[in-house]
């Protein structure tokens, strides 16, 4: 495991302000993200869920895109994550899966629940058996859909992640 880098408080204040410029300029909710490499800036993003119409559009995958299309991966490690609240699940893994060496935030996820957006529920529908939970899944052709796990396994030209 990567220890975190110290946290230099400039970039948070960069990403706070990113976020309140996109609620001023109406493009979207109070978040914005900023990665890290090397002390410099390497990708940035906020909010554009309503003005896009695109519920992924979060500030930290914005980032996240931002900074891998910048350096030419899709693996951040030696990065850090700056972003004006705490990440919900879905930007948290993100990061994972970007594996960031480090997340800094300001507000936490019960300032967003203050203002409205309660990801809590979330949390506690992944602590729930997928048959308990309010979304329904069900899985269907196990079988067959091996068959792309099984090209993945015999590719040569994989690339691992």
């Amino acid at each position: 495991m990567a220890s975190p880098a110290q946290p230099n408080p400039e970039f948070l204040r960069r990403a706070i302000a990113l976020a309140t410029e996109n609620v001023t300029n109406g493009h979207g909710g109070p978040f914005a993200a900023v990665i890290v490499r090397d002390g410099q800036i390497v990708g940035e993003g906020a909010n554009s869920v309503t003005a896009t119409n695109d519920p992924t559009a979060h500030a930290e995958v914005a980032a996240i895109r931002a900074a891998c299309k910048a350096m030419g991966t899709f693996r951040l490690a030696g990065c850090q994550l700056y972003t004006s609240c705490e990440p919900c699940p879905m930007c948290l893994s993100a990061a994972y899966w970007a594996r960031l060496d480090a997340i800094f935030y300001g507000c936490c996820a019960a300032d967003a629940a203050r203002a409205g957006f309660d990801d809590a529920f979330l949390y506690e529908e992944f602590r729930k058996d997928p048959s308990e939970r309010r979304l329904p899944a069900t899985r269907l052709l196990s079988d067959e859909a091996w068959a792309s796990f099984a090209a993945w396994i015999a590719s040569p030209n994989k690339v691992a992640y």
